[in-house]
């Protein structure tokens, strides 16, 4: 099967400006006329710019859009401002019939570009609200996070202009098929030059989208290594979420939810509450599931997004984050969360003994040019502390903790110093008889409608599974 050919901008832009029924306005603050002169060099821009305008002084733009109370400019919410007031607009002043027939689009974006010291990456907000014909009420709207990885605001002025061409294509193209949509955004882009970390669809033609299924093709397009949502199931902004907070985060397959995940938690929290300046309203609780994870539970390594969702519904009805990472090793997840937390932040990781030994293998980091002591380098750090569910070893009779288990001759000594201060802390606040619990025994017993796994599960946990048939569930009466 032949590749299909992949249009540059120019191309883009041109066909767009032929078409005579797409017409809009653009509004971007903060990187220049990026994106509209494309659509000015391609030709026929007369046919699809109805207005170009940037509004750099912040009394000016705030003249526009209004005041923003925190005084914060970069935001979705300006953005938001921004599209509302722009497609207002060309509804109150369009009126004549010669624009009956257009397909309105506002594309906005907010954005900051590296600066000269090059301390600050450039970021911002980009958006597109459109129709796709003039009969529709509600226009549909595309909004996403960006952060560049170029080292010049030239640079990084370039990418953005062709990410807006590639959005303003891709909404009226590929809006029926949003995955490639999203894949679209990257034309003739690479990955090393920007990062898409959050995004929204919204409106009539995207009313079956699930937004987390959207960010997850992020994550699993390599095009950032994070997602995460709330209880509700909204895309979350990781550096709103997370900045300047203390993180506490538990990583599992969660499939299903069972006690002995909430007890690691909570033993974990118990203990890490403990520590100086850590409060519920300054501490972000995250239960992390990796993509790696969501892929070795799919069908022939395929991602299974139902089994994905239905994890993610299931920790949401509990009352906390889900955020699914593309990170395998611990270390390289405690190196992210170093971007948002501040030296006096804390960082708590709660696991299980077996995901603690396999930390100190040595083999984990063959790759790694410094080996397992430059990824201890970025995992312990003076913030991070590790806290350790025990593992009842039914075969020697043996509960391991971190005082008895085993690790190589090599990683002793390294492991005892990690203990001795403090480092790594046992969960002393546990229930034994959750330690018989193993998620691929109950796993089985869902899937042939057995009775007596309900009670391994938190509160409300299973009658969520059996309601929507989740990880298998059959009602006795199918299998008879």
């Amino acid at each position: 099967m032949a590749l299909e050919q992949v249009l540059t901008p120019k191309q883009k832009a041109l066909e767009i400006n032929l078409n005579p029924k797409i017409y809009g306005s653009f509004a971007e603050i903060g990187a220049g006329q990026e994106t509209v002169r494309f659509f000015y060099r391609a030709g026929a821009a007369s046919g699809t710019v109805a207005k170009a305008m940037s509004a750099y002084d912040k009394e000016m733009s705030d003249s526009i859009y209004g005041v923003e109370e925190n005084r914060r400019y970069v935001t979705q919410a300006r953005l938001k401002k921004m599209l509302d007031h722009e497609m207002e607009l060309m509804k109150e002043r369009l009126i004549h019939d010669h624009y009956k027939e257009k397909a309105f689009f506002t594309y906005a974006n907010t954005v900051t570009t590296i600066d000269y010291s090059k301390k600050n990456e450039g970021q911002g907000w980009i958006g597109l609200r459109f129709k796709l014909n003039a009969e529709e009420e509600k226009a549909n709207e595309i909004i996403f996070h960006v952060k560049f990885k170029e080292n010049t605001a030239q640079l990084q002025q370039e990418t953005l202009g062709v990410l807006g061409v590639n959005l303003i294509y891709g909404a009226y193209y590929y809006y029926d098929n949003p995955r490639k949509l999203i894949k679209s955004l990257y034309d003739t882009l690479d990955k090393d030059q920007l990062e898409i970390d959050m995004i929204n669809f919204r409106g009539p033609q995207f009313k079956y989208v699930d937004n987390r299924l959207m960010s997850l093709q992020l994550v699993k397009n390599g095009m950032t290594d994070v997602a995460v949502f709330n209880p509700q199931g909204k895309n979350i902004l990781p550096a709103d979420l997370l900045y300047k907070k203390n993180i506490f985060a538990v990583r599992g397959s969660f499939r299903p939810f069972m006690n002995v995940n909430m007890d690691m938690f909570k033993g974990g929290l118990e203990i890490f509450k403990q520590e100086d300046d850590v409060r519920t309203d300054n501490t972000e609780i995250l239960f992390e599931i990796t993509l790696s994870n969501l892929i070795a539970s799919g069908f022939e390594g395929e991602l299974n997004e139902r089994d994905f969702l239905d994890r993610a519904d299931i920790i949401g009805s509990l009352g906390y984050n889900v955020i699914i990472s593309n990170f395998s090793e611990y270390y390289k997840l405690v190196d992210y969360f170093s971007k948002f937390t501040r030296n006096q932040t804390k960082v708590g990781l709660a696991m299980g003994v077996n995901n603690l030994v396999e930390i100190f293998n040595e083999q984990y980091y063959a790759d790694l040019p410094g080996g397992i002591m430059e990824a201890f380098g970025k995992l312990f750090k003076k913030n991070v502390k590790v806290y350790l569910y025990p593992y009842l070893d039914k075969e020697k009779d043996i509960l391991l903790t971190s005082k008895n288990l085993q690790v190589s001759d090599s990683v002793h000594e390294l492991y005892k110093y990690f203990l001795y201060n403090g480092r790594i802390q046992d969960i002393l606040n546990y229930n034994r008889g959750y330690l018989d619990s193993y998620s691929r025994r109950i796993l089985e017993k869902i899937a042939n409608a057995e009775q007596d796994w309900e009670n391994e599960c938190p509160e409300g946990v299973a009658d969520m599974i059996k309601d929507r048939g989740m990880f298998g569930y059959k009602l006795k009466y199918m299998l008879e």
